[in-house]
């Protein structure tokens, strides 16, 4: 029955956003390219029904997959909202762009994304989540930063869901547009962010109730206490935020299927709105000269290790969505995925190299579009840093930092002098730490030289 009402559901979204048609080539190489960059919040790499989840229903991002290209590796060089947000405008880690949290980058805006682009000409947007100190409204030509509430007062005083008034502004964007410019839009969705202080977490839009009623989300295998005593102590105990958090949603049965099938609706909700958003470019005949990326701020725990949210080196935290659609991309590559490390820093280039302006030096990412385009891909990075400051104190959400591969992953808590040692290949769930294995002793000597030699670079 269940299977039924998903196909009447994916049939329903799909006669209402038909699939959206692509071009292999700018329409005009004498035109600039506009930029579209879906944001969404705390989604991990799979949360999407095109990366194998078998619940969340997300059509229309699927569908952008299926006409773009995936990648399923990407990741964020710090799992926090502040701070990967300041690492997608500047194409820098957290040590060089030095927001440590919530507050102002320090890099220059001239040497951003945003503003490198409306230097040479673009009209810029920025609309939903900031979270980097005061929102720069004189530096954009449309500027709406809000967020951290599901639900925002109209002028009317009558309520909006956020991921409503997301969608509605970024039409208005798009409607109301110099069109004799090329435009760089970036909607930035506080879904599926929960609402903290609210003991319901995550507020959908009513219309989103009959979604998953039926559904058993499965529990994750280190979801259990067990797996919580694996963890270091000084995260494996009752005073880290992770665990307070696992109270608040995942700590009964019964409440892990009520607010994961919350998390869910509001995903759906996401979906919904990008689908609404890149059907605008159609009509307005813009896809065949638009690149579209969705991807996320970082990972998301969904109780595995006896936590929630996010913060830390694991999997669950640092994987994260992308999906580009790029009029580029030979007709040959639609619908392919790529297993590289591409990484939120890397956005930033992207944007820029696609838009045939100079990278500054100061960007630290690389542009990863030869990845898809170009006939012999370039070689790759086989191994990133991944850092996080202390937030709070160290009992709350100590500072950690990693060398992250695909194979193996050495992490080290600075204020604990603790390590941490994963042979992915073998354990790819982070169940069992080989730190304190007298056989991985050179491997730990060897991994602690290349950590220093990253930490030091991404300064």
């Amino acid at each position: 029955m269940r299977i039924l009402i998903v196909v009447a559901l994916l049939c329903f979204v799909s006669a209402i956003f038909p699939p959206w048609e692509v071009s292999t080539a700018y329409a005009d190489s004498t035109t600039l390219p506009n930029i579209l960059i879906l944001y969404a919040d705390d989604w991990r790499h799979d949360t999407l029904g095109c990366a194998g989840n078998p619940i969340v229903l997300t059509p229309h991002l699927d569908q952008l997959a299926k006409d773009g290209f995936r990648f399923k590796h990407s990741c964020v060089t710090t799992s926090i909202c502040g701070v990967s947000r300041a690492s997608l405008l500047t194409g820098q880690w957290m040590s060089r762009h030095r927001n440590f949290a919530f507050g102002p980058f320090e890099t220059p805006w001239s040497e951003t994304y945003p503003g490198l682009l409306r230097a040479n000409g673009y009209y810029v947007g920025h609309i939903g989540k900031w979270h980097n100190g005061k929102f720069p409204a004189e530096n954009f030509d449309f500027g709406r930063a809000y967020g951290g509430v599901h639900y925002l007062k109209n002028d009317d005083g009558s309520l909006i869901h956020v991921t409503k008034k997301n969608e509605n502004d970024a039409l208005e964007f798009l409607a109301s547009r110099p069109t004799e410019k090329p435009f760089c839009l970036t909607v930035s969705f506080f879904a599926t962010h929960a609402e903290d202080r609210n003991p319901k977490q995550y507020l959908y839009q009513p219309e989103s109730e009959s979604l998953y009623a039926d559904a058993v989300i499965p529990f994750p295998k280190t979801g259990s206490d067990d797996y919580f005593h694996r963890l270091p102590p000084f995260i494996g105990n009752e005073k880290n935020e992770g665990r307070n958090r696992w109270h608040w949603r995942f700590d009964t049965p019964e409440k892990y299927q009520e607010y994961m099938k919350a998390y869910y609706r509001m995903v759906t909700e996401v979906d919904a709105s990008c689908g609404r958003i890149v059907q605008e470019l159609e009509q307005q005949h813009l896809l065949d000269n638009t690149l579209v990326i969705f991807t996320t701020d970082n990972g998301y725990f969904h109780g595995e290790h006896g936590l929630a949210d996010k913060w830390y080196p694991y999997e669950e935290l640092i994987r994260v969505p992308l999906i580009v659609l790029d009029p580029r991309l030979p007709v040959d590559q639609r619908g392919e995925t790529n297993d590289e490390f591409v990484l939120n820093v890397d956005i930033a280039p992207t944007i820029l190299a696609a838009a045939g302006i100079a990278i500054p030096r100061t960007m630290q990412g690389k542009n990863f579009a030869p990845l898809y385009i170009a006939e012999e891909p370039p070689a790759w990075r086989q191994e990133f840093f991944y850092e996080h400051g202390v937030i709070d104190n160290i009992n709350f959400i100590p500072s950690s930092a990693a060398l992250v591969r695909k194979d193996v992953k050495y992490i080290y808590w600075p204020d604990f002098t603790y390590e941490e040692l994963f042979d992915l290949e073998h354990d790819p769930l982070e169940e069992h730490s080989l730190a304190a294995d007298e056989s991985q002793a050179k491997r730990m000597d060897d991994l602690r030289k290349r950590f220093s030699q990253l930490r030091t670079a991404a300064k």
